[in-house]
């Protein structure tokens, strides 16, 4: 997973992605679990923009390509995972990265 920036003192959400890949690609059995500095509280699922109802308990196994997000009560919204399915792929670690870090890329089919 990763670390947004914010300032300080701000609780802050983010989610889990495993493999810890991004782009995430369906063919890895993508799961997403929503994380936040904050005080324990419900959680609100996005996909592609609208609110998404997922069945069972988190992590949740992704079986469809788009755009995720979390937002747990009383903490921002998390930034957007994006879930792809496609052939080749160009990855990078799913991390903050800074200009001038050393990064391992990989491109799979």
């Amino acid at each position: 997973g990763w670390c947004p920036l914010s300032p300080a003192g701000a609780q802050t959400t983010q989610i889990l992605v495993q493999p810890p890949w991004r782009p995430a690609v369906l063919w890895d059995r993508v799961t997403l679990t929503c994380q936040s500095s904050g005080p324990p509280g419900a959680t609100t699922w996005y996909k592609d923009g609208r609110r998404w109802w997922p069945e069972g308990r988190e992590p949740w196994l992704i079986s469809e390509s788009g755009t995720y997000t979390c937002d747990r009560a009383g903490a921002w919204l998390s930034p957007a995972v994006h879930v792809v399915n496609a052939t080749p792929v160009l990855q990078v670690p799913a991390q903050a990265l800074l200009e001038g870090d050393t990064v391992t890329l990989r491109c799979r089919v």
